[in-house]
């Protein structure tokens, strides 16, 4: 906070764009106590671990977190939200005032241009289907669903291959390093730990995974659709938005839509059910990914996404 506000005195700027959690707290703190105020813009880009985790850590985290936020949320100008969940929960907890403009958009968006279309021609049937699912080492991403997912395709198909990109993390949420590799030694999984440029792993497998327990807007999922990856997710605040025209759930428990399919929250069964159809019925892969891209142009396009978080800001053509 002293730093921050040390800074604010030091550059008197005139608007702050800030996102996660504590970037957002300290610096609308600091803004309170700034002459003169700048105006100040919150990106809310998932409500992460507090709001998620379960126990006395969670809690205590949730508590601390709502505290904050009502003290900070007297210095937002406006709130920028990346899902109507998250501005629900916002709202109902009183994290903002009720007067606070608020807008949404459609997560970070995407660089088309650094995420090409990489489209597949596959055969039927493809028993070497590649899955990929790219996250932190964190149980709310999904990663544990995930791997108890592999083990019942693999019993079917035992040339499927389960991919995961992704860093260790000092989250309380996080799984064991160890824990990864005991999954890889059994040969459930290929672990390829962190990665700087995740692209060549998008283009290699076959389909997106991300069994996450809440989002703001996945990344990785956006950038596996521009990639023109058929994406298998949860209907889940965040992650839904990205599955597009999404049908009833079925029997097993998936709903399906034009570019990939969503099942339940910690649903082993329905996620294994969902890749195994898949695996099963190829030209769904390529009609998926395919509609991926087409949706990620048309929604995700990062130059759209900016031009709306400008003009909400005031800062739009013809703005200072």
């Amino acid at each position: 906070f002293q730093a921050l506000k040390r800074l604010l005195d030091r550059s008197r700027p005139e608007l702050i764009l800030a996102y996660t959690h504590k970037p957002v707290i300290y610096t609308a703190l600091a803004v309170g106590a700034a002459q003169p105020r700048p105006r100040m813009f919150p990106l809310i880009t998932g409500l992460g671990y507090a709001f998620i985790g379960q126990g006395l850590k969670a809690v205590l985290a949730r508590w601390a977190l709502c505290f904050l936020y009502r003290r900070a949320s007297r210095n937002f100008t406006g709130v920028i939200f990346q899902n109507g969940d998250d501005l629900a929960v916002f709202r109902r907890l009183r994290l903002i005032q009720p007067e606070t403009p608020v807008c949404i958009v459609r997560g970070s968006g995407i660089d088309l241009a650094e995420f090409p279309t990489q489209l597949l021609e596959l055969k039927k049937p493809i028993y070497r289907t590649k899955f990929l699912l790219i996250a932190r080492l964190l149980g709310d991403k999904g990663i544990r669903e995930y791997v108890d997912a592999a083990q019942i395709i693999k019993a079917q198909y035992p040339n499927a291959e389960f991919h995961l990109v992704g860093p260790t993390d000092p989250n309380p949420a996080a799984i064991p390093l160890a824990e990864v590799k005991d999954w890889q030694r059994e040969g459930v999984i290929t672990y390829h730990g962190a990665q700087t440029d995740v692209r060549p792993f998008l283009s290699d497998c076959t389909v997106y995974v991300l069994p996450s327990y809440r989002e703001g807007t996945p990344r990785t999922v956006l950038e596996a659709m521009a990639t023109g990856r058929a994406v298998v997710t949860t209907d889940a605040p965040g992650c839904r938005e990205t599955i597009f025209d999404a049908g009833p759930t079925d029997v097993e428990g998936i709903r399906t839509g034009e570019n990939g399919m969503m099942v339940p929250v910690k649903s082993v069964d329905a996620l294994a059910g969902a890749m195994l159809r898949l695996i099963e019925n190829s030209e769904m892969i390529v009609e998926m990914g395919r509609a991926g891209r087409r949706l990620a142009e048309q929604h995700y396009d990062v130059h759209k996404v900016n031009q709306q978080m400008l003009e909400f800001m005031g800062l739009g053509s013809g703005s200072k």
